[in-house]
């Protein structure tokens, strides 16, 4: 386990003073491994607050490049990084904001085949991507390997975010089952920022110990008129991703 240094304690030090926070918790983030699942609207300040929080490792993988149209969200990227991948975009960027952590840039499109290669072993998986296709991928290699996983979904000026633990919660599956067609749906930056900012502080509580993750709930908020409310989610007894796993605890 690696050791806090004397910059990284002074850089983390208003977040150390946190109750039952100290170095010892300080130095858990840092030996921490995450895997952020999209680099765009969700991914950028996802990635952004685990970074400055002083998350250690970070993983991050996105196919695609930033265009034009998507510079009003995500806040990794600039018009300068137009053509270039968005994982080695957010690596450059990330290094720059906090230079004592590693991130791996991984530029692989996820499929069904290489999900669990591409995740690999990691201690959180946070979803930031933009369809269901590819959601169910990682949340099945979640289940499968009961890797915690934080997901969130905007739209417009609405969001919607939990937390799945298997087996102690119902799956990704279990709460939107299939996969609606794909479209270009609207959104505006600041919902991205709000999502993504919850998603980041659900992972820094998690790995740091410190505080109560949202487990069983969907949690929706509708900016528009800043309203938040939670929704019990229950597991699909017949869910193709999940039950078997249940069936397995249960007995």
């Amino acid at each position: 386990m690696k050791n806090l240094t004397h910059s990284e304690k002074e850089r983390y030090h208003r977040q150390m003073l946190m109750e039952g926070w100290g170095e010892n918790v300080q130095q858990k983030l840092k030996n921490s491994k995450v895997f952020i699942a999209g680099a765009g609207g969700l991914g950028s300040p996802v990635s952004i607050y685990t970074a400055v929080a002083g998350v250690g490792n970070i993983r991050i993988c996105d196919f695609g490049e930033p265009e034009l149209s998507n510079l009003n969200r995500q806040i990794l990227h600039d018009d300068k990084r137009i053509g270039i991948n968005k994982a080695v975009s957010a690596k450059e960027t990330l290094e720059r904001l906090n230079p004592d952590i590693k991130v791996e840039a991984l530029t692989d499109k996820i499929t069904e085949e290489n999900a669990g290669q591409v995740i690999g072993d990691v201690d959180l998986i946070i979803d930031c991507l933009d369809n269901f296709d590819t959601r169910h991928y990682i949340n099945e290699y979640a289940v499968k390997k009961s890797i915690p996983m934080i997901h969130a979904g905007i739209y417009g000026m609405r969001g919607q975010l939990t937390m799945i633990k298997t087996p102690e919660t119902p799956c990704l599956w279990c709460i939107n089952p299939g996969s609606p067609p794909p479209v270009v749906f609207p959104v505006v930056g600041a919902t991205a920022g709000v999502m993504g900012s919850i998603q980041a502080l659900e992972a820094v509580k998690y790995l740091s110990g410190v505080g109560t993750n949202l487990l069983g709930s969907l949690l929706i908020w509708d900016g528009s008129i800043m309203e938040f409310m939670t929704i019990p989610q229950h597991k699909d007894q017949g869910c193709p991703v999940c039950s078997r796993i249940n069936d397995i605890d249960n007995g």
